[in-house]
């Protein structure tokens, strides 16, 4: 066999055997098959495009980038776990189908049309990694290499949008009348900007305006661009680089994934690839290469993957753990970080102000800013497309679990000053913020479990009684709920300390309570 057949090979045999069945999706042609159809006539059904992404996955990890590092682990049983080192640092031997973060979370970019920066020093594999991404939409390899931006000290918003023809330029008696040359790139499915954090100030702007709201603007003449993945490449994840990345652009990128180091002990897989000539992208297979409407289609299948309450309550109980800063406001609503962020007052001064709360425990003190509203959108797409592409129709504890690091790498700031940075046990946390994130996560799962929320949360009841609508309900009632809420606010401030999850809690409760104290005004209005 050649080599070229050895690295297009593609398995025939399912990637994963038991994956839950997913429903047929009722489709018009259905009406005209019936008893009579011969089966001649009948072909073969297309490959689920779970499992045609699942195909692509292990292609690329087993002949394309060698990445040996299976970093997403998921179990199916207790597995082997071994203490190494002077540290005692654990050695997991995954018992269930795991998976290498520096594939996936790029794989799953593509299928999501979300935004993936990938870090790691020069000569990794970050660029010929998001060249993959642009074969699998499809498109030939010269073409992907050559609409690839690359960021460099130079680099003018024509060089990376377009430029006015210039005859136009001469003659044209209005804006209007001036005619745009659009690079390439920008109707491109698969968006490549490497360096990024190489590109000026300026042309930076501009790229946030193609990448947060999918157009480009020149001269008052407007480019539509299609929805698309988004790769970006740099040497390092702390925006550094010959300019620094602007701070909105940044938060525009939704995972961070590290290309780990190279591991000796495949060097043999090196050495064909120079013997034979052999460029994985230059051989992707045709079988796992996806249409456009097979992208479509794949996004709108993870979307309706089901996040289960118990899980998103998890998510709510986690995320409250760190915007909460009780010496930041005077008012209730602006004891938060961001409230501090916004005033000139210092972190270290505002922390030497608080009392009362365990630094240790607190996970919010481990933080210097708490989450947006687009980290935890991206959390959850991201949550919903490892799901799918493990199979199942709902998602689980484990994926956000490994999910959340990539995602919220750079959006949770560490604060190194904070005491749990401080014990010998928690030094590596300083520099593996993966792990550090992920930690976190068990750390809060460990405190929702303890508080039993699942069985008593009594915010959630109310909640659900507000759920139901107010249609009905008398004044009687409406003060009896009112009292009720009174009266849990009031348990909850009894001698308690004021952590972030209490704190949250607190502010729906006044919601509630000023939703049903406009209700009772509006039915006394009514007679």
């Amino acid at each position: 066999m050649s080599p070229f057949n050895i690295f297009q090979r593609v398995s025939k045999a399912p990637t994963k055997p038991k994956a839950t069945p997913r429903a047929h999706q009722f489709d018009v042609a259905d009406l005209y098959q019936g008893p009579l159809e011969s089966s001649f006539d009948s072909k073969a059904p297309p490959l689920a495009l779970d499992e045609k992404l699942r195909q692509a996955y292990f292609w690329i990890v087993n002949s394309a980038i060698i990445s040996p590092h299976y970093d997403i682990e998921y179990n199916d049983a207790p597995p082997q776990s071994f203490a190494v080192g002077d540290n005692k640092r654990r050695l997991t031997l995954p018992s269930g189908q795991s998976y290498s973060s520096y594939v996936l979370m790029p794989l799953l970019t593509f299928a999501t049309r979300r935004k993936c920066l990938f870090v790691g020093g020069p000569g990794r594999g970050k660029t010929a990694s998001a060249i993959l991404m642009g074969v699998l939409a499809g498109y030939p390899v010269k073409d992907v290499r050559r609409a690839m931006q690359h960021g460099h000290p130079q680099m003018t918003i024509a060089d990376l949008l377009g430029n006015p023809l210039p005859a136009d330029l001469v003659n044209a008696q209005s804006m209007e009348d001036i005619r745009i040359a659009w690079r390439s790139w920008l109707g491109m499915r698969v968006k490549i900007i490497d360096e990024y954090n190489r590109i000026p100030t300026r042309t930076q702007s501009a790229l946030l305006t193609v990448m947060g709201d999918n157009y480009a603007e020149v001269l008052n003449h407007v480019f539509e661009c299609p929805d698309s993945a988004w790769y970006l490449t740099a040497n390092d994840d702390q925006g550094g680089g010959t300019y620094q990345v602007i701070e909105a652009l940044r938060d525009r990128i939704d995972v961070i994934v590290q290309a780990l180091s190279f591991n000796p002990r495949f060097l043999n897989d090196l050495l064909v690839r120079i013997e034979e000539k052999v460029r994985p992208e230059e051989v992707v297979p045709q079988e796992i290469v996806f249409n456009e409407a097979e992208i479509d289609q794949m996004n709108d299948d993870i979307l309706a993957i089901e996040l289960p309450e118990p899980l998103r309550r998890r998510i709510e109980f986690f995320t409250s753990q760190f915007e909460m800063s009780e010496a930041a406001g005077a008012q209730f609503e602006y004891m938060t970080k961001d409230t501090a962020r916004l005033s000139a007052v210092e972190w270290a001064q505002l922390i030497a102000s608080e009392s009362g709360r365990d630094r240790l425990k607190d996970l919010g003190c481990q933080t210097l800013n708490g989450l947006s509203v687009r980290n935890l959108m991206t959390l959850i797409v991201y949550a919903k497309a490892l799901a799918y592409f493990r199979g199942n129709t709902a998602v689980e504890l484990e994926d956000l679990r490994q999910v959340l690091p990539f995602v919220l790498n750079d959006k949770l700031r560490p604060d190194h000053d904070a005491p749990f940075f401080a014990l010998p046990e928690n030094a590596a946390y300083r520099s593996d913020g993966i792990s550090w994130l992920r930690h976190m996560f068990d750390l809060s799962n460990a405190e929702y479990e303890r508080l039993r929320l699942d069985q008593d949360d009594p915010v959630g009841d109310l909640q659900r009684e507000f759920s139901q609508g107010l249609e009905g309900v008398n004044e009687s009632q409406t003060r009896t709920r009112i009292t009720k809420i009174e009266r849990l606010v009031a348990e909850f401030c009894k001698g308690k300390k004021l952590y972030g999850h209490l704190y949250d809690d607190l502010l729906k409760l006044k919601y509630l309570h000023q939703r049903y104290t406009n209700y009772l005004q509006w039915l006394r209005s009514q007679g």
